[in-house]
């Protein structure tokens, strides 16, 4: 987004498997943002379980890896130019080629076992303070990722990142489902993108606060305001899905999978709009806006309007 002055501000979103946007931070476009990757997850105040995050390429860091791994969580990135990335083995090359005849010319370097085993109690005690959020894990990773390679511990984690990414590559490649899952779940977060770039029309897409703390207030706002999209969605999905049902059509689970409430063609987002509370209130059955009517196509398919 462009603030004041023409600068420009990133705002980093976690967006869940659910649509519901659960992390908002304001960032410094000069930062690479894979520092603030792990942030949300740990500093997560609602009651979602988030055990694994998706993200592109710039959150694939060795750092991460190893960090994610060390908290209990799970870095499932879609890498560009996977076949580049260096993957490690546990023995030599002619054990690895016997027992992975495929998969074990493509497992070039061995891991460092020994650099491991030496700091592993502290590699330990950092993934406890981050956990009890003794520090954040932007600084941390910021940090590790700028240490020279004399710094053992940033070795170790590093070296642990890699042993992450090499498990999360051999998976990626060899499971279809596991590379639909993670894209699923990236094109929730770039929908949600398009939808916040519409909503926030007011200011033509600029902060115009100068202050982080009223930036950041502002974000949560648009947020806010997102989720409240989204949610209104969903529920009028649920009803329209339940009346079809008693109309006797039938909505196989499978279907339902591929139902997204991530789109706004039914949003108005310009104008001046006056709501008469009560007079809508009174217009309410049982609290909800009624329903549109189907409509039937040529071939004889039943369509509930979005209300």
């Amino acid at each position: 987004m462009n603030i004041h002055g023409g600068r420009v501000l990133s705002t980093y979103t976690h967006v869940s498997d659910q649509w519901s946007t659960y992390g908002t931070k304001q960032i410094i476009p000069t930062t690479r943002e894979a520092n603030y990757t792990l942030d949300e997850l740990l500093g997560n105040e609602t009651d979602l379980p988030i055990h694994e995050h998706a993200t592109d390429t710039h959150g694939a860091t060795l750092v991460n890896f190893g960090l994610f791994d060390l908290v209990g969580k799970a870095l499932t990135p879609r890498i560009r130019d996977l076949g580049k990335i260096t993957m490690l083995r546990v023995d030599n090359p002619t054990a690895t080629n016997t027992l992975y005849p495929h998969a074990g010319p493509l497992l070039a370097d061995r891991w460092n076992e020994d650099l491991i085993r030496g700091t592993w109690d502290d590699m330990l005690r950092m993934a406890g303070s981050l956990k009890f959020g003794e520090a954040t894990a932007s600084l941390v990773v910021g940090k590790w990722s700028a240490a020279s390679r004399q710094n053992t511990l940033a070795a170790a984690i590093k070296e642990w990142g890699r042993i992450r990414r090499t498990i999360h590559a051999a998976r990626y490649l060899s499971d279809p489902v596991y590379r639909r899952k993670i894209s699923r779940q990236l094109n929730k977060g770039e929908s949600l993108h398009a939808l916040r770039r519409d909503l926030h029309y007011a200011q033509q897409g600029a902060m115009v606060r100068p202050h982080l703390q009223d930036q950041t207030e502002q974000s949560w706002c648009l947020t806010i305001l997102t989720n409240a999209v989204i949610t209104w969605t969903t529920e009028y999905y649920a009803m329209g899905i339940k009346e079809l049902c008693a109309q006797g059509r039938e909505v196989p689970d499978e279907l339902l999978s591929f139902i997204a409430p991530g789109h706004w063609e039914n949003i108005n987002f310009f104008g001046f709009i006056e709501v008469d509370i009560e007079g809508e209130t009174a217009k309410l059955d049982d609290g909800w806006r009624p329903l549109r009517p189907t409509l039937v196509n040529e071939a004889g398919t039943t369509f509930l309007l979005n209300p």
